[in-house]
């Protein structure tokens, strides 16, 4: 998969770290939305290096999503407890 298919699956688990975990962001759409492409490649880069299961697969292959989402969760969760009342 290249990096186009990262950057739509960070599109994606962006979106559905963002139904996952409602609430007010500090950075709005925008920032979920880049805070999902990152964490679709930290998950990524974590599920290759620690996981062993390599990123290469299939756009389809749900190890993928399941660490792209993950990885935007995680991302999304840290930048709520950094960044959590800068729109207050």
């Amino acid at each position: 998969m290249g990096i186009i298919g990262w950057i739509i699956l960070g599109l994606l688990a962006g979106a559905i770290a963002k139904f996952l975990l409602p609430g007010r962001d500090p950075g709005g759409l925008l920032g979920t939305t880049l805070i999902g492409i990152a964490g679709a490649f930290v998950g990524g880069w974590i599920s290759a290096r620690w996981l062993d299961h390599p990123i290469n697969k299939a756009f389809y292959d749900g190890a993928t999503w399941a660490a792209a989402i993950g990885g935007s969760l995680v991302l999304l969760i840290a930048y709520r407890i950094l960044f959590g009342n800068s729109r207050d």
